[in-house]
This record gives C-alpha cells, sequence and structure tokens, in this order.
C-alpha cells in the first residue's frame, strides 16, 4: 500500500467528509471561513482552528490526519 501523495489525502479526506455527509464548504461557514481557505489547508497551508475542525468532523485527531505537521 502506498503512502497517499497530498493530491491523494486531499481527495481521500474530501470523500471521507462526504461519507458523513458534510462538505468542506459546510465545514468552511462553520468556521466563518471562505471555502478557499479550507482548500488552502488541504493544500498544504497550516491552520489549526481548520485542521481541529476537520479532524472532528471525521470524528478522529488532526496528528492522525496530518502526521507530517505534528512531529512527535
Amino acid at each position: 500500500m502506498s503512502v497517499p501523495t497530498k493530491v491523494n489525502k486531499r481527495e481521500l479526506i474530501k470523500a471521507q467528509l462526504r461519507t458523513r455527509g458534510i462538505s468542506l464548504s459546510q465545514v468552511g461557514r462553520e468556521l466563518g471561513l471562505k471555502p478557499s481557505t479550507i482548500s488552502s489547508v488541504l493544500a498544504g497551508a497550516r491552520s489549526l482552528k481548520v485542521e481541529q475542525a476537520i479532524a472532528a468532523a471525521l470524528n478522529t485527531k488532526p496528528e492522525l490526519i496530518w502526521p507530517e505537521r505534528y512531529p512527535k
């Protein structure tokens, strides 16, 4: 099994959100942010607030989604 690339990880996150009936736009609205801000985080930008919101929507922790962003 290969490690997901940024593009693959982004699509995987979006798919997992969709299975829960949640969109990236919805996450952004709940945070009062533009969809482009949410997309930029999935593309590599850092935002603890957005990472935590996405992780919460997926019932997990940000460091499990983005381990490269959270070194031990």
